[in-house]
């Protein structure tokens, strides 16, 4: 709201910090990780008497000044330039919050500069034992601006007591920050050796290079091992909401989470059978898989890291469009445009409503969409939606998709936005006044399914679905998929919006006038979701060939302590379990098709 906004719509200014952002942060775990690594390959060469370690040492430090010192600065001072870009209330916020945490920082910063070059510089031509303290003073002055950085990049996803009391220590030392702190120093470690892998290829001593494989896989292998732990506490340690979008209520981290596993299966066993059982196999395209896998993981991480913050930059306390949470009543009574200080649309007029939509789009909605980019493309999201479903969206939005922050604005200014994104983005025609075309219940999928789902996607995902089994869904969605929120709506729209759905497939068999089994409505509005009676992903017929009845009802009453407990139990009446227990066993007889 007090800055202006650097709108580049085709990209989006998120995804260029992230880029910016990976890039560093592979590299800087590196300049802390690689530090320790050269004192000890150091020492393994002095204690082995070996002058080809001690040679591959020195010129792994120059590779080492090099990235650390160049590409890592070059990419730190791009990170400052790009969020204070593209996202300066934040930048504000953390540099007035934690301003003596980073002039600390800078200082180990100069203290890590100066250690590295007289470490290199003076290989060879100091003591040993001094040049040794050099190589730890560079380590530690590294981890400690790995120490301080940490903690105020974790008062972003979770400030704790920060909230409540305003203090430093309270902000630096949040919740996460030993776990993080842990898991970080263990990384850079294992990245140490990944690095290692790289420069140990150009040896031309086999014995030598065979030597340093192993040093360095060992190196990957323990810290990777370290790692694991470490990241099982992080995880238990991030706030319930951020963990809920991790757990699968955000497909964007699914999708990071998903690339970052498969490259952390990779890592290891390129490391495990290349570098230890085989070494003699190592070889630059080796080292580049294992390079590249490792920056895929330390990716993905900061994606989910970053990503599970949403819809805040900084947890609790500002949303991801650089609105403060404690404004957002005051801009929805008062509205945004007259309250934000770059803004040109003031007032609203018919004549004006595009301008002033566009304008409260790249104010609020920008920070995570983009116009036909790559990253949450707004045109794809919102192809299917009308006017009507757009509006009614605006109003919903932070209760059906937490990770999207609430619209900060009145009803003329959600009109606005609703305009400009269904007319000015969609080239759609809009209707005022009327109600919405269709049934109710399409007009209730536009309005609550329609930004992740086209009908067409819906038919194919329902298809030989009974409408009990579509209504049963409508009540749980989020079981169905985490990243789905549960459908909010009463009981009636319900029931036309599972009418709607089952159109979707064609008219439906209409029901036998007589001897309907009551059993089978059970059937169908608890177990349906997860079973069929025959043929399918799951049947469950099959499952209780042989039983007789009694048997059937009496394992109806415990369900869920069949199979470890991961079934949930039936709750149904006495009743409907007798009625459930009689269709079953009627259908293992052949009674019912």
């Amino acid at each position: 709201m007090n800055y202006p906004v650097w709108y580049i719509p085709e990209v989006g200014g998120g995804l260029l910090i992230a880029v910016i952002a990976i890039v560093h942060v592979f590299i800087s775990h590196f300049a802390v990780g690689g530090g320790l690594y050269l004192v000890f390959a150091e020492r393994k060469g002095l204690r082995e008497k070996n002058r080809a370690i001690l040679d591959f040492t020195r010129t792994h430090a120059k590779f080492f000044l090099l990235m650390t010192m160049v590409a890592g600065g070059v990419t730190g001072v791009a990170i400052w330039f790009v969020i204070s870009l593209v996202h300066p209330a934040a930048t504000s916020l953390l540099i007035h919050i934690f301003v003596f945490g980073w002039a600390t920082e800078w200082v180990f910063f100069i203290v890590e500069i100066v250690a590295i070059l007289v470490y290199f510089y003076t290989f060879g031509r100091m003591d040993d034992r001094t040049h040794q303290v050099v190589g730890w003073i560079y380590f530690i002055a590294a981890w400690l601006s790995l120490l301080l950085i940490n903690g105020i990049i974790n008062f972003m996803l979770d400030p704790g007591a920060w909230l409540e009391n305003g203090s430093f220590w309270s902000g630096f030392f949040n919740p996460l920050f030993w776990p993080s702190l842990f898991f970080r120093t263990a990384v850079a470690c294992m990245l140490a050796g990944v690095y290692a892998f790289l420069t140990s290829t150009f040896l031309k001593d086999a014995a030598t290079k065979q030597t340093m494989t192993r040093f360095s896989a060992e190196w990957v292998l323990a810290s990777y091992l370290a790692a694991i732990p470490c990241g099982i506490w992080y995880y238990a340690t991030v706030p319930p909401p951020a963990r809920n979008l991790i757990a699968g209520a955000s497909p964007t981290i699914q999708r990071a989470l998903q690339a970052g596993f498969w490259a952390l299966i990779v890592l290891a066993v390129l490391t495990l059978v290349l570098a230890i059982l085989r070494p003699a196999f190592h070889s630059r395209p080796a080292a580049l898989f294992v390079f590249i896998s490792a920056f895929v993981f330390m990716g993905a991480f900061e994606w989910t890291r970053e990503a599970s913050r949403r819809p805040y930059v900084i947890n609790g306390v500002m949303y991801s469009n650089a609105i403060l949470k404690t404004d957002m009543a005051g801009l929805k009574q008062n509205g945004f445009l007259r309250s934000a200080r770059w803004t040109q649309q003031k007032d609203l007029h018919e004549e004006s409503l595009l301008e002033a939509g566009r304008e409260l789009f790249v104010n609020q909605c920008y920070a995570c969409h983009t116009i036909g980019g790559m990253n949450n493309d707004i045109l794809a999201r919102t192809k299917t939606m009308s006017y009507p479903a757009m509006l009614a969206y605006l109003g919903t939005v932070h209760d059906k998709r937490y990770f999207m922050p609430p619209f900060a604005g009145n009803e003329a200014e959600a009109r606005a936005l609703a305009v400009y994104i269904v007319k000015g983005l969609q080239g759609k025609a809009i209707s005022e006044g009327g109600a919405p075309a269709g049934s109710k219940g399409q007009v209730l999928f536009e309005a609550n399914c329609s930004a992740c789902h086209d009908e067409n996607r819906i038919r194919v995902l329902t298809t030989g679905w009974e409408r009990a089994r579509v209504r049963k869904g409508l009540d749980r969605l989020s079981a169905l998929n985490p990243a789905m929120p549960d459908y909010q709506g009463v009981a009636a729209e319900k029931e036309a919006l599972a009418d709607f759905i089952v159109s979707l497939n064609g008219p439906q068999p209409a029901a036998a006038a007589t001897g309907h089994d009551h059993g089978e409505d059970v059937f169908e509005q608890n177990c349906s979701m997860c079973h069929t009676l025959r043929g399918g992903d799951n049947p469950l017929l099959p499952k209780v060939a042989g039983w007789d009845r009694q048997r059937i009802r009496k394992t109806l009453d415990m369900l869920d302590k069949l199979r470890g407990g991961v079934m949930p139990p039936l709750n149904a009446t006495p009743a409907d379990k007798d009625a459930l227990a009689g269709f079953l066993a009627a259908s293992l007889q052949g009674g019912v098709k």
